[in-house]
């Protein structure tokens, strides 16, 4: 059997479904093979398909002149004295922490190279602010195995950039937090 999308012949097993903006990246997720690199636990999507969440949330939001803010958190690991970029081990119980502060229309992923994003749908500055300010809340009472550093950034479209990549330079520029914690950190507050 054959269906007919855009002009184009399809086999019936793969049909697109309509997307809206409060679930166009669980479609994303739905059409991905089982065998897709998806983090365990949360939500955590890799480099590639957050990238494309983001730039299609962009264009939607120029559609339907919305905002959209992406927060990102660039995680640092401390190991004998050396502060390394977080493994995607970290950022997994990170994304595990905040996870229950998040809608679940909101993507949360990792771009490989120590940070997390989390993109705020419908969400201006202002309200991404609150959002953090629940994030550190979340992140302060949890206890890490090994010391964090987190820089906490947001930026929001159209107010601070038009673009995926001038939002991610924007959020990593204008830092609201940066954070520290773990086994010593706490021995510290004590």
């Amino acid at each position: 059997m054959w269906v007919v999308v855009n002009g184009r012949r399809h086999a019936a097993a793969w049909v697109p479904r309509p997307t809206s903006a409060t679930n166009v990246w669980d479609a994303t997720l739905d059409a991905m093979p089982s065998d897709s690199p998806m983090q365990p636990g949360p939500r955590v999507l890799p480099p590639a398909v957050f990238d494309a969440v983001l730039e299609t949330e962009l264009k939607r939001a120029v559609r339907g002149q919305n905002f959209v803010t992406l927060v990102v958190m660039d995680t640092r690991r401390e190991w004998d004295g050396l502060m390394l970029s977080a493994d995607e081990g970290t950022l997994v119980g990170l994304a595990d922490v905040i996870g229950r502060e998040v809608r679940d229309t909101d993507p949360l992923g990792h771009n490989g190279k120590g940070a997390l994003s989390l993109l705020l749908i419908d969400a201006d500055y202002e309200h991404s602010t609150r959002v953090v300010d629940r994030l550190v809340g979340r992140i302060d009472n949890h206890e890490f195995p090994t010391p964090l550093h987190i820089a906490i950034g947001a930026a929001c479209y159209p107010t601070h950039a038009v673009d995926a990549g001038s939002l991610r330079r924007q959020a990593l520029a204008r830092p609201i937090v940066n954070w520290r914690g773990g086994p010593e950190a706490r021995a510290e507050r004590n």
